[in-house]
């Protein structure tokens, strides 16, 4: 079956795609309602299904000028291998044009090198309270 790749979130179900990326090591507690929300206010999202599954996601936070943040790039490990994550990458870069894209990862820099990205070794993180406690959590 041909991988379908759409922009769009709607038909999403939140609470199945959770149990996937948990059953693929890759979930970071997030409710379904956190996921949903997590999403739903990105710059753009990128979700890949075969048939109804979502098999890949990714997602970009931007101002809309000079800087963009990539999350939440996963490809169900079956799936991997095939382009699809690539792909994922290539769209949500398409609508990043003429601003600084950064991305962080700990095991696929070779994935990323791949699809144009140099390494860094410059950042900084802060956890304001409790991870994901707040109120968006239900």
């Amino acid at each position: 079956m041909a991988i379908d790749y759409s922009i769009s979130v709607e038909g999403v179900d939140w609470a199945a795609l959770i149990a996937s990326l948990a059953a693929d090591r890759f979930d970071n507690g997030r409710t379904p309602h956190q996921m949903e929300a997590s999403f739903r206010s990105s710059y753009r999202c990128v979700i890949a299904r075969d048939g109804t599954k979502v098999v890949a996601t990714g997602r970009a936070l931007s101002d809309g000028v000079c800087n963009a943040y990539i999350v939440d790039v996963w490809t169900q490990s079956a799936y991997r291998r095939r382009g699809i994550g690539r792909r994922v990458v290539e769209m949500l870069c398409q609508a990043l044009s003429g601003q600084h894209v950064y991305l962080f990862t700990d095991d696929r820099r070779d994935f990323y090198a791949a699809c144009g990205f140099v390494p860094r070794a410059i950042g900084m993180q802060r956890i304001v309270g409790e991870w994901l406690n707040n109120s968006s959590r239900r």
